[in-house]
């Protein structure tokens, strides 16, 4: 019988032939993450519930990023990561990442992929909603809360109905002035902030295979914001090489049947689309660039798990190249890989850190920042007067820092050409 992507990996980690939406399966876990924020209660409610002697289900499949209120000295922050530490130690687990050491990744969700964690084919769960990031490597990978993962901690297995599946096509080449961010920010003004709630959202055209693996993760990343349960792109000869180049694990590649029942399919000609922002307080609060075009900022922020990659900041470098910054710009590399990338891959001659430094950036170390707010000495946080634009994949009330701020979601071009300015800002400005 026919299935989606999404369905055929449930059913191989169900050890089934055939599933479908609305079934409840009990799934074989391939990998677990956890951070620094979610890590601690996790392993709190293991231990309770699995008791003294508790067992980790295995220990290599387990992977542990701090990532999120790391540099600061906030004392409470200090100690969910010496906890992770801690517990990392005593049972002698293999993919421990620690800040403050060279095995330091920094984000998860793009530390994943950097360290071959993300098999085609597989089943991730994490204890953090953009988990959803990893199904740009053709495979399932969801966000779960910390009950849930301390029993896969302990079993390996957790619970799940398989979800109706939504297809997003896009065909026809990717204007110069467009980044996935704009995409995705089109599909949720279309369907909202709960158009797909428990649902997958798979990625199809010509348009998404022409995208890198970075732009992908993107896509994937912030099906989240629609209320996704996962974001899904069939892995392709670019994600085979990418994979390949960062493990020897074997996986295997599923794809959806051509007579796969959706729940929708929306498409989409990219050539016709135009830069977008997401207004406050709503990532679905979609609207044309032009049209706000003028507002005033007050800072701007290229960075996180949705905009921190190393595309980003070389679309943000074509339009920095040679100009400054109007207003305190934040640049924040999702990982130390990404930050390195960022002082030998040039531009027209010149890396890509020197452009954004000597356009008045402020760069800081990898890790989430002010994306979750953050404790009060968090870098780029904002205040009551803000108005910010930003890479950030959420724009509600408080979460880049005081709930009185304004946050404009956008694309890395956007944010770059708004930069220069001072105000909101169309990227074709530059780009003509």
């Amino acid at each position: 019988m026919a299935m989606t992507i999404t369905e055929k990996i449930l059913a191989r980690s169900a050890g089934k032939k055939v599933v479908r939406p609305g079934e409840n399966l009990w799934l074989n876990v391939d990998t677990l993450m956890t951070h620094d924020v979610c890590g601690p209660p996790t392993i709190q409610i293991w231990k309770k519930e699995f008791g003294e002697k508790a067992k980790i289900w295995d220990k290599n499949k387990v992977v542990i990023f701090p990532d999120h209120y790391i540099f600061t000295a906030d004392v409470h922050a200090n100690r969910n990561v010496s906890i992770l530490r801690e517990f990392a130690k005593e049972y002698d687990l293999p993919n421990y990442f620690d800040v403050g050491t060279d095995r330091y990744k920094g984000v998860c969700h793009v530390a994943l992929a950097e360290e071959g964690f993300n098999l085609p084919g597989t089943v991730l769960f994490g204890t953090d909603s953009h988990t959803c990031t990893s199904g740009a490597f053709g495979m399932f990978s969801t966000g779960v809360g910390n009950t849930d993962a301390a029993f896969i901690l302990g079993t390996g297995k957790i619970w799940e109905k398989v979800p109706e599946s939504m297809k997003f096509v896009f065909n026809g080449q990717m204007p110069e002035y467009l980044t996935a961010k704009d995409l995705i920010l089109h599909i949720l003004g279309d369907i909202t902030t709960d158009g797909a709630t428990y649902r997958a959202m798979e990625f199809d055209g010509s348009t998404i295979f022409s995208l890198s693996v970075d732009e992908r993760m993107t896509l994937t990343n912030m099906a989240i914001e629609a209320g996704g349960m996962n974001g899904i792109i069939a892995a392709d000869k670019v994600i085979i090489d990418y994979v390949k180049c960062r493990t020897k694990e074997n996986f295997q590649l599923y794809y959806s049947d051509p007579d796969a029942k959706y729940h929708s399919i929306r498409e989409y000609d990219t050539e016709k689309l135009v830069p977008v922002v997401a207004k406050p307080h709503s990532p679905d609060n979609r609207d044309a660039v032009r049209n706000v075009q003028g507002t005033k900022l007050t800072k701007c922020y290229i960075g996180s798990c949705t905009g921190g990659k190393l595309t980003d900041f070389e679309a943000a470098a074509k339009i920095l190249i040679g100009q400054q910054v109007k207003v305190p710009t934040f640049i924040v590399p999702a990982t130390t890989l990404v930050a390195k990338e960022l002082e030998e891959v040039t531009y027209q001659g010149i890396s890509i850190k020197e452009i954004l430094e000597k356009a008045g950036c402020e760069i800081a170390q990898p890790s989430c920042a002010a994306c979750l707010g953050g404790p009060a000495d968090t870098v780029g946080r904002s205040v009551d007067y803000d108005v910010v634009i930003s890479t950030t994949n959420r724009n509600f009330p408080g979460r880049m820092g005081s709930k009185k701020a304004g946050v404009y979601l956008a694309s890395p071009l956007t944010v770059a050409a708004s930069a220069v300015k001072g105000v909101i800002t169309d990227p074709r400005e530059f780009l003509r």
